[in-house]
């Protein structure tokens, strides 16, 4: 059931109807709804990995129990790495043992048998990645001394399942989300108001830029080979657009839905376009994803008294691989995450001069946007090339003809209104850069002729303009 479908709409309308109607006092027979309500959301993509998802839920509810009610750290660790090795071994199993025996028969010259029976193959659950990540942060955190185990099951499975932000996010942690579900939510007009504006600001960028913009990044990327130069750097640009309106739009659906029912979900995206350096970019672009790393990767690794800039290095460039190896089982994420690695650890070289510590990062913040703006759309453009390839060779080809300057004779027909749509789109953005989204600003400032002029103006164009149904980029993460 995708968040820009005809069903979803009705699924949304029938399970506010009914969680507000259960009324706020019956915060159990609420939990019970949304729970239900989550669990056919999810079943309807493939019922069968609902029983994953229940699987993972109890291994982590039952270990952050056993943990905090151990007095023994040996104890309280045989659970820890109960949940790791159950957590990271389900993710392993799905998404990543095929690329793991590809590599190793291709390393060492095994040949598949013609015919033969292919013995792991397998479709990866939507949505695996996310809330894996979730729910292990809840068991690391329990053991860390961070957060207190629950003991209500049924507050603990609605926060692994929570429908809005269940197959892609934002990555929350329990300390937030849980404690949510712990307590009573009463019904805001104002909170209904916001939710229903971000759902549509949301479903705009996805449906009208996003899936309009694929189409010309579609057109160049099928055939990479034949395209010149210049076509492949609009493409690969454009793809930026495109994946960033995607997910995005995504998160805004799915943090406006969540505010429908009462329930405050974390930003995930902070106009990474405007960032002057790779460092900045990273604290913009999938926020609750990089904070993840950052906390129970990077963090432990340099935890030692002796952070020097070898450590940290070395300790940044397995995060950014595993962010990179996160999005998929493939040699050109990993590339990916390599090349921000690379351009994150050149940013913070230290440089001294007269005496004073500086690094490529204080000269950026000095330099002019239009300097920054063109510096950080080359490392997005490079980026975006290992991307959206299919692999690691067609990366290579891409690349090649971007440094072989080939005449592009057909890219003008290929421009059409898509670079219209993201103008648009980086104006409104731009404009209303210090609210949540940009529709909040009208709240506050236009009168209600205007708002709700342009509310349906919005509503017009995603039906009138809506771009060949997609489904969201970050489904297969």
């Amino acid at each position: 059931m995708l968040f820009n479908s005809f069903d979803f709409g009705i699924f949304l309308l029938l399970v506010y109807l009914a969680y507000w109607t259960i009324g706020v006092k019956k915060r159990t027979t609420q939990n019970i709804l949304l729970l239900v309500s989550s669990y056919i959301f999810y079943g309807l993509w493939d019922w069968r990995f609902l029983l994953l998802i229940i699987g993972s839920s109890l291994v982590d509810y039952i270990a952050g129990r056993q943990i905090n009610a151990s007095d023994k750290q040996g104890h309280k660790k045989l659970w820890l790495y109960f949940s790791l090795f159950w957590n990271l071994g389900v993710l392993f199993t799905f998404k990543y043992f095929s690329f793991f025996i590809d590599n190793f028969t291709s390393l060492f010259g095994i040949e598949a048998v013609e015919n033969g029976y292919y013995f792991w193959n397998v479709v990866i659950p939507v949505g695996l990645s996310f809330y894996t990540f979730q729910t292990l942060s809840y068991t690391i955190d329990v053991y860390r001394g961070k957060l207190k185990a629950t003991h209500n099951l049924l507050e603990f499975l609605c926060f692994v399942s929570f429908f809005p932000q269940l197959v892609a996010g934002p990555i929350e942690r329990a300390g937030k989300l849980l404690k949510q579900f712990e307590k009573k939510r009463s019904f805001d007009y104002q909170k209904t108001k916001e939710g229903l504006r971000q759902i549509l600001w949301g479903l705009f960028k996805k449906m009208v830029v996003a899936d309009n913009v694929s189409i010309a990044v579609n057109a160049i990327y099928d055939s990479p080979q034949d395209q010149g130069t210049l076509s492949l750097i609009y493409a690969s640009i454009l793809f930026f657009f495109q994946i960033y309106c995607d997910f995005s739009g995504y998160s805004d659906v799915a943090i406006g839905t969540a505010k429908l029912f009462g329930f405050k979900l974390s930003k995930n995206f902070n106009i990474p376009y405007l960032s002057r350096s790779s460092s900045d970019f990273w604290q913009r672009w999938h926020i609750t994803l990089t904070r993840w790393f950052t906390d129970y990767v990077y963090a432990p690794f340099i935890k030692h008294k002796n952070k020097s800039y070898l450590l940290k290095t070395i300790g940044l460039f397995i995060t950014m691989t595993l962010i990179g190896f996160w999005h998929g089982a493939n040699w050109n994420f990993i590339a990916f995450g390599l090349l921000n690695a690379i351009v994150i650890t050149m940013e913070r070289i230290p440089i001294k001069i007269k005496g004073k510590n500086y690094s490529l990062i204080s000269f950026l913040t000095r330099m002019p946007f239009g300097f920054t703006t063109i510096y950080i759309f080359l490392l997005i453009m490079s980026s975006c090339i290992f991307f959206r390839a299919k692999d690691i060779e067609e990366a290579y080809i891409i690349f090649k003809r971007l440094g072989s300057f080939i005449p592009s004779p057909d890219f003008s027909l290929i421009i059409g209104a898509k670079v219209g749509v993201v103008i648009i789109l980086i104006f409104a953005e731009v404009f209303t850069r210090f609210k949540e989204y940009p529709l909040q600003l009208l709240e506050e400032k236009a009168p209600r002729i205007i708002r709700w002029m342009i509310y349906y103006t919005l509503i017009f164009i995603i039906f009138r303009y809506a771009g060949p149904k997609e489904q969201f980029i970050y489904f297969q993460f």
